[in-house]
């Protein structure tokens, strides 16, 4: 039997139709079925943040404050004359407070303001512009993110604890005003652009792949070149090698060096940004290198002296935490003990032996012992990486001579960075406000002539 066309054509639109709604339907189904996953991959991108890392950074942020107050002030004030200790304690609070505030102001932005130049970030965040407290700050690993008010005070303090670590170079012997001055010059044209060039993303030396995991370059060799140059211009304590220069109070260094230890848990384990494996490594790693360093040093001095003393130990402390800084997160808690003991080695011999003979007075030897572990600490970051000495290992096809050239370039940019801005920001102070006081008031101590009082009374 023959179908009429016109049943024939309303089948077909029929048929039409229903394939158009099946079709409709089928698609509205995969978008349903796709806007989750969709949502899901944004979230993935987007990093989350957890509390358990927030607290840790938190933690770490107030630890690596207590490094700088009490921690470097108590391990400076004990190591100088009683007629200064006063000083020493003023210039470590002093900078740390005003460092904080610039921090606010602009260096967060100078150093991490998202710009793209290999040498500062910009503008983009001075007075913290756009940061609020539900900003995030991503971590170095996939993910996973923190307040970034938590990254900007953890940051902070890093910026406080370097430029004060200058000043036991030069200590007893310099004007108040002019270390303030200095270290505003200092931070802005050193400090910030280092920390830009070793830790961010756009960095000039991150960009060559250089390790540095706390702060070997940024802080260390940093504070330490500079902390030489200042010594060198401000000059030699009046009296040296003649009036007695002992440090008047080994206690207050003892205490010191023991709050720097504790504290420094908070500079290398919280660099991590996370409380995860990594952090558990540079804390062990913390422990170890530490008493390498200290059984080191002074086993070295028992050998050369035949006594072994309490600042030989409280200088091996130090010398273990510099040197274990930029390797914290990459090297195996054996090859920290080696660097540990490596470095302080080497920094005894360049306190005890080639400072005599070249002559300088670095007076609490932020060169000898923050400028030489700093280096020794970097150089062997490369080196202790590597899987076969029990490190983490390189990135992707990376070998340890290429790791160490690398290093080896990134040290030398912040020697000659920080050298030579150095040398141009203190002539600059010297001849706005001059840096040393006069003769007398350097004779009578800075307590009485920079600040009116005096730690101890007869």
């Amino acid at each position: 039997m023959k179908i009429p066309t016109s049943l024939t054509s309303a089948v077909r639109s029929t048929l039409l139709g229903s394939l158009a709604l099946t079709a409709f339907g089928s698609l509205a189904a995969l978008a349903q079925e796709a806007a989750p996953a969709v949502a899901d991959a944004a979230a993935a991108a987007a990093p989350t943040v957890d509390k358990g890392d927030t607290a840790w950074m938190m933690i770490s942020s107030v630890l690596v404050l207590f490094m700088i107050v009490p921690g470097l002030a108590l391990f400076y004030g004990g190591l100088v004359r009683a007629k200064n200790v006063l000083s020493v304690l003023m210039q470590c609070t002093g900078i740390a407070a005003v460092v904080m505030v610039i921090w606010v102001f602009y260096g967060y932005s100078f150093a991490f303001g998202g710009g793209t130049s290999p040498y500062w970030g910009g503008l983009g965040k001075v007075f913290l512009s756009g940061v609020t407290p539900a900003s995030v700050a991503a971590t170095f690993t996939k993910g996973v993110g923190i307040p970034e008010y938590v990254f900007i005070c953890f940051q902070m303090t890093f910026a406080a604890i370097t430029p004060a670590l200058i000043i036991g170079a030069f200590a007893e012997r310099i004007k108040f005003s002019a270390t303030i001055l200095f270290v505003i010059l200092w931070v802005t044209f050193v400090y910030f652009p280092i920390a830009h060039m070793v830790w961010d993303a756009n960095g000039l030396i991150f960009g060559w792949g250089a390790l540095d995991f706390a702060g070997g370059t940024v802080v260390h060799i940093n504070a330490g070149i500079a902390g030489l140059v200042g010594a060198l211009l401000v000059g030699k304590r009046a009296g040296l090698g003649r009036d007695m220069m002992a440090p008047h109070s080994m206690p207050f260094t003892m205490i010191g060096a023991a709050i720097l230890w504790v504290g420094w848990f908070g500079f290398n384990a919280g660099s991590a940004l996370e409380a995860n494996g990594t952090a558990t490594l540079a804390m062990i790693n913390t422990f170890t290198a530490t008493a390498g360093a200290i059984i080191a040093w002074v086993a070295i001095e028992a050998l050369a002296r035949k006594t072994a003393s309490m600042l030989g130990a409280a200088s091996g402390v130090v010398a273990g935490l510099v040197a274990v800084t930029p390797a914290a997160g990459t090297i195996g808690p054996v090859g920290a003990i080696f660097l540990g003991a490596i470095a302080s080695i080497v920094c005894y011999y360049m306190v005890a032996v080639v400072k005599p003979k070249l002559g300088y007075d670095d007076s609490l030897d932020v060169f000898g012992v923050h400028g030489i572990g700093g280096i020794i600490g970097a150089i062997g970051t490369g080196i202790f990486t590597s899987t076969t000495l029990g490190g983490v290992g390189y990135a992707g096809e990376v070998t340890m001579g290429a790791q160490v050239i690398v290093q080896i370039k990134a040290v030398l940019v912040t020697l000659v960075w920080s050298g030579v801005g150095s040398f141009i920001l203190f002539k600059i102070v010297d001849v706005v406000i001059g840096l040393r006081p006069t003769a007398e008031a350097e004779s009578i101590g800075l307590d009485l002539t920079s600040h009116g009082e005096a730690a101890y009374h007869n």
